[in-house]
């Protein structure tokens, strides 16, 4: 087993205990090695080479000399200040104050002090003592005053003496004003002025504020400034200075005292002949002369002020001679009166100017400025401990303006006194040889200057001792794999001790360089790995003996860490997400903390900033993100072993910086080049520019685009027109958006030319037969050119070979009378202006206005397609017969009565439209087996022509609709009874009924469809038989007509066991309200039936049954009193109150004024005559017959009158039979409206097609 250290092989051999010491040297080191005969056998000789010879020695596998620098109590040594006051206290008005001094020694130190450099007299009863210390309290009891002066402590025990600075302890008095009678001033307009503060003295700082008497502060301005003594200056002053309270106020903030001189009066007399005078310092006074000198230590604040009197006020300004002012660290303040420098250096000394003009003259004085500088240590001795026969050397080094002069002391006494101080080489340097244990004492340098003193013990210690390893045995150690760890051997040894590690395990030497032993003893391994887990051992060895301590050390995986997104480019106002995703070892799991920072700055684990910046677990989430977001953002994943950090770069996206410096180049009278400067892109390429021009005089300040231009582009050259005042900006864009628009450019005036173009959209407008109202999109501003615009409009009959008629107007419309009826002419419209007319015109053909046709179509015939629809076709109408362009054919149709009952129908007229030149129509959604008659019209875009005759057609009978309801009223065991409603529309004579079982168990099988045929349509009920007990049925039921049966409505219900009743469920199709009806007393155990019957069904009615069971009379009591209950009562006030609620807000919005229809007015009013002849009309309505309710569908359209134009919503195409289902429902959709006669019009309703049959 060997070791290398700087070039020495150490060979292992078993030896016994031998004594004796070696001292050589290698490579320039000094290396001791100690042998001492109480060694352990076990452990190795060493042969020392250099290449040279040999030698043998006891080593260890790695050797390091080292001296703990902190001597442990446990050893004697000399004491040392630890802790004391501050170098100046101040003693509070209201409470004690204690004034510091700590120290430690072994022996434990006493405690002295001295005052004012005689000793202190501890024996006053007030002042507190605390035990084992050099600290006491005094309290504020008495007379305390003679408390003031300088105090110095001394901490002593039997090897030497330790010495604080000295403490200014200040008691200070209560500053007053002086109480003196102040007589009042009196000037004239224009005069200097000083009134006087002379603060009292007291503890600094001072502050000085001059105020009236209702703690008003006096504005200072250029004229008017308060020194730095407190005086307040006038450099001339006004009437409005006038007042008899100026009072000076001194605020004392460490005494939390503010004292107020005796109030000053001014008065200023105005003056008719104010004499202007030219600059005179006040500040400085004159007896200082031209100039002065300030003296101002290193690093403090340098104040020069300036004053000057005269009419009008003079201005200051400063200067500094043969140099300049310090930049960044010089203000002006109180309107240049006030030259402030901070922190001043030596590069500040000189001379500063300060120069006081008005236009009569002016007024300097210089200031020589000196820096300096109270002591400072360069070299400060330093405390140490010695071996006996041991020797040291002590330094002081000081520096200061003045130079500082240096004292020495020893245990507090000047060295000049002490027996052995070791030889003084020089005033800053002490020498030492031959040390022996009484030499121990503290040594004190002392430099002072004219601006402060600077004290420093240095300890000398002369102790034997062997090592005092101060580390704890077994102390377990953990690092993670790559990382480098400490494994402490802290220790205290005299003299010099050699330290060695080793890894107990292998009992190998720790060479490398990853291992290395520190001058404290510690072990610092670099790049662990797992190899390096395991046990340890640190042996201190010196003359007077050796000492050992063991560690363990674990190995644990690094944790790793990286950020997802990688570098991620986030536009503006957009949500920036980061994840930080960790893996560490088990074992860290624990102690793993996640933190953000952006830049270096971390952000709050559990807070935000302006809500936008939100931290959940290892997610960072910033909302709205802007600029400033963007930078280096960091995740570090710490646990108690390692701190790990990814880190990414953010780019946040935003539109371009607008472009600047727009200059124009190259001006034409129809061109001119724009050239500009790119903006910053912020982090996002500019794709274009956009080039906006504004100089539309009809739309001042409106900016209109004119052109487009590449990113990588900055000029263009821009086509312009003639008679444009111009002025451009440019936009820049990118992928998030566009750029604020740039500063304007400088106009550029094009010069006028003729029209380039013609007016454009050229067309005819026409209220009147023959009437042609030309019009035309106008020039726009931009497009004229020049002034004096106007159009040339020259018009002819198409075809024609006559003259062109001619007007030019200076609007974009003209009127035009024509002989004939939409008869077609050329029309040309030019634009001209002051210089001249635009290109050629081009024609276009333009049609004069239209008339009513004056002819109706023939109806040819009306094919019955089925019992709802019919095919219409007709004969048109001669084209000359139109007089206008024919836009289509109108049908007009309504119901005239009911073939099934014979009854009549009021005239509702419905339109159907369609477009076009064409013969025929269908008119779908009749209703079936009824008499209708249809009419049919020419229109154009005047209007409609006059109807044709009359035309009547039937239609046939169709099949009905579904029956409104089924209900199973009564079920048995093996019986079921059902009764059913008419349907709303039977559209032909009713023939009977269809009915059908089967039976439909929860399975998924269901039982055979049985039919019953019912030929009594009278009969809307049926009992079943022979049905299965506890079974689940569905009925169905279709009403049917000669035409055959309708759509089935059905029903389901499950029969009874034995013995059971059971009722059918109320249908869907009734409307039922729950009312109460009294009834007699039953017997108990009697079972009444119920029946319900439908008020105002005359015959086949339906009938309800329910049977009651009454209970017995032990039950009768629960509701015999109910309505008298307190509860009933106050819920039948709450539905009377809410039932009056609503109906004043329905009799409210009833009357608000509003706009009603006209048909909603009318069922509100009737008309006794319309009403008396709807009866007369309608006559009785049977059951079979469904009413009309109150409040049907109203019309989806307006009634209009059978001459006015309406477009159908839906052309029609080819009539086949196949759009069309039976029950006349049209494949596909349509639109209708209405005409009622004038003498119906009050009564009919106004439901688009009728509900009846």
């Amino acid at each position: 087993m060997q070791t290398r250290h700087r070039g020495l092989r150490a060979l292992h051999l078993p030896v016994k205990p031998i004594f004796f010491s070696c001292k050589t040297k290698v490579r320039g080191d000094i290396l001791i090695v100690v042998l001492l005969g109480f060694l352990l056998p076990d452990r190795a000789m060493g042969v020392l080479s250099n290449g040279r010879g040999s030698i043998a020695a006891l080593v260890f596998f790695l050797v390091k000399f080292s001296t703990a620098t902190e001597i442990p109590l446990s050893v004697q040594q000399v004491p040392t200040i630890t802790k004391q006051s501050k170098l100046q206290v101040a003693f509070p008005f209201d409470e004690y104050f204690q004034i510091e001094c700590e120290a430690k020694g072994n022996p434990a130190p006493t405690f002295t002090w001295t005052k004012d450099d005689k000793p202190f007299d501890f024996s006053d009863p007030r002042i507190i003592v605390s035990n084992n210390s050099g600290t006491f309290k005094i309290p504020n009891e008495g007379h305390i005053s003679h408390f003031q002066g300088k105090y110095r402590c001394f901490a002593s025990n039997k090897l030497g003496v330790a010495m604080s600075e000295e403490i200014e302890f200040i008691v200070p008095s209560v500053p007053k004003f002086p109480k003196e009678k102040i007589d009042p001033l009196e000037v004239e307009e224009g005069d200097p002025v000083v009134l006087p503060c002379k603060p009292p003295t007291g503890l600094p700082p001072l502050h000085i504020y001059w105020m009236n008497i209702e703690l008003e502060h006096i504005e200072q301005d250029e004229r008017v400034y308060m020194s730095q003594e407190g005086d307040l200056y006038f450099a001339n002053v006004e009437e409005r200075d006038s007042r008899s309270d100026y009072c000076c106020f001194a605020a004392f903030p460490k005494l939390r005292t503010i004292v107020q001189k005796m109030p000053m009066k001014l008065t200023v007399n105005s003056s008719n002949s104010i004499k202007q005078r030219k600059a005179r310092l006040l500040l400085p006074p004159a007896e200082r002369g031209p100039e002065s000198s300030v003296t101002i230590l290193k690093g403090d604040t340098l104040l020069l002020e300036c004053f000057a009197e005269g009419l009008p006020t003079p201005q200051v300004d400063w200067e500094k001679v043969g140099g300049d002012l310090p930049k960044g660290r010089e203000t002006k303040e109180n309107y240049g009166k006030t030259l402030k420098i901070e922190k001043v250096t030596y590069r500040d000394k000189g001379i500063y100017r300060c120069t006081a003009t008005n236009f009569l003259g002016w007024a300097s004085h210089d200031f020589h400025v000196i820096i300096e500088e109270p002591p400072r240590w360069t070299k400060k001795p330093q405390s140490g401990v010695y071996s006996t026969g041991g020797s040291g050397i002590l330094l002081c080094e000081a520096e200061g303006d003045p130079a500082p002069t240096i004292k020495w002391r020893v245990n507090g006494s000047p060295i000049e006194k002490n027996p052995f101080a070791g030889d003084v080489l020089s005033p800053r340097e002490i020498s030492f040889t031959n040390l022996q244990p009484n030499h121990s004492a503290v040594y004190q340098c002392e430099a002072s200057n004219a601006h402060g003193t600077i004290l420093a013990n240095a300890n000398v210690d002369v102790v034997d001792v062997p090592p005092l390893i101060q580390t704890e045995d077994g102390k377990s150690y953990a690092a993670v794999v790559g990382a480098s760890t400490f494994l402490h051997c802290r220790f205290f040894a005299s003299p010099e001790a050699a330290v060695s590690w080793e890894k107990v395990e292998e009992m190998n030497p720790l060479e490398g360089r990853r291992f290395q032993v520190h001058k404290d003893g510690t072990l610092q391994l670099d790049g662990a790995t797992e190899d390096d887990a395991g046990q340890y051992s640190c042996w201190v060895v010196n003359a007077k003996g050796r000492a050992v301590v063991t560690a363990s050390l674990d190995i644990r995986n690094a944790t790793k860490v990286r950020i997802s997104p990688a570098s991620p480019r986030v536009p503006t106002s957009h949500t920036l997400e980061l994840h930080c995703e960790s893996q560490c070892d088990a074992h860290l799991k624990q102690s793993l903390r996640l933190s953000w920072s952006k830049d270096g700055e971390a952000f709050e684990m559990n807070g935000t900033e302006d809500g936008r910046v939100t931290i959940d677990g290892a997610s960072l989430t910033i909302s709205a993100v802007t600029l400033e977001d963007q930078g280096i953002y960091t995740c570090s994943a710490q646990t108690e072993l390692d701190n790990v950090t990814a880190v990414t770069q953010v780019t946040i996206l935003d539109v371009p910086d607008p472009p600047e410096h727009l200059s124009l180049s190259e001006r034409q009278n129809r061109s001119v080049r724009l050239t500009w400067e790119a903006g910053d892109d912020h982090n996002s390429d500019i794709s274009e520019y956009i080039v906006e021009f504004e100089g539309n005089k009809e739309e001042p300040g409106r900016w209109e685009e004119l052109r487009r231009v590449q990113g990588e582009e900055t000029t263009v050259v821009l086509p312009l027109a003639p008679y444009v005042t111009y002025q451009f900006r440019v936009i820049a864009v990118n992928e998030v958006g566009r750029s604020q628009p740039s500063r304007p450019s400088d106009r550029h005036e094009t010069p006028p030319a003729a029209p380039d173009k013609n007016p454009q959209s050229i067309r005819v407008q026409a209220s009147q037969p023959k009437e042609m109202i030309i019009k035309w999109e106008p020039l726009k501003s931009m497009e004229q050119n020049g002034p004096g615009l106007e159009y040339r409009v020259t018009w002819k009959p198409q075809g024609a070979s006559v003259e062109w008629e001619e007007e030019t107007v200076t609007n974009h419309t003209l009127r035009v009378m024509t002989p004939t009826v939409y008869a077609p002419y050329e029309v040309q419209v030019q634009a001209t202006n002051s210089l001249g007319a635009g290109p050629e015109p081009q024609s276009v053909v333009l049609y004069s206005g239209e008339d009513y046709p004056d002819t109706a179509p023939v109806i040819q015939g009306v094919d019955v397609i089925n019992s709802t629809v019919v095919k219409v076709t007709w004969s048109t109408i001669p084209k000359d017969r139109v007089h206008g362009h024919l836009k289509g054919y109108q049908i007009n149709w309504w119901k005239t009565k009911s073939l099934l009952d014979g009854r009549t129908h009021p005239r509702e007229v419905n339109i159907l439209r369609f477009s076009g030149q064409r013969n025929y129509g269908m008119v779908p959604s009749l209703d079936a087996f009824s008499e209708f008659r249809l009419t049919i019209l020419a229109y154009n875009s005047k209007g409609a022509g006059p109807e044709s005759e009359p035309y009547t057609f039937q239609t046939p009978e169709g099949v009905p609709e579904q029956p409104t309801f089924l209900k199973v009223v009564k079920v048995d065991k093996d019986a079921a009874t059902l009764s059913w409603g008419l349907p709303k529309k039977l559209n032909g004579n009713l023939t009977g009924y269809v009915l059908q079982y089967q039976i439909i168990n929860d399975t998924d099988e269901i039982g055979e469809l049985n039919d019953i045929n019912i030929t009594t349509p009278s009969k809307p009920s049926w009992r079943l038989s022979n049905l299965s007990s506890t079974t689940k049925y569905k009925f169905y039921v279709r009403a049917c007509t000669a035409k055959g049966c309708g759509k089935a409505i059905t029903e389901e219900s499950t029969t009874t066991g034995d013995g059971g009743k059971s009722i059918g469920k109320i249908p869907e199709g009734v409307n039922v309200t729950r009312k109460m009806h009294p009834v007699e007393a039953f017997e108990p155990g009697a079972e009444p039936i119920v029946r319900v019957l439908p008020k105002s069904w005359v015959d086949n009615n339906s009938i309800f049954e329910d049977v009651i069971e009454t209970r017995g009379r032990e039950y009768a009591g629960l509701y015999d009193d109910i309505a008298t209950q307190g509860w009933f009562i106050g819920l039948m006030c709450a539905i009377a109150l809410l039932t009056l609620t609503l109906l004043t807000v329905c009799f409210v919005k009833r009357n608000k004024g509003g706009k009603y229809s006209v048909k909603e007015k009318e069922d509100l009013h009737p008309d006794p005559e319309g009403q008396s002849g709807k009866d007369e009309t309608f006559g009785d309505y049977s059951d079979s017959d469904e009413k009309p309710l109150k409040g049907s569908l109203r019309s989806l359209t307006r009634d209009i009158q059978a001459t006015e134009s309406a477009d159908s919503l839906v052309e029609y195409g080819e009539g086949e039979q196949g759009l069309f289902g039976e029950d006349g429902s049209f494949i596909g959709a349509y639109a209708g409206s209405k005409e009622k006669a004038s003498v119906e019009s009050n009564t009919s309703s106004s439901a688009a097609f009728p509900l009846r049959a």
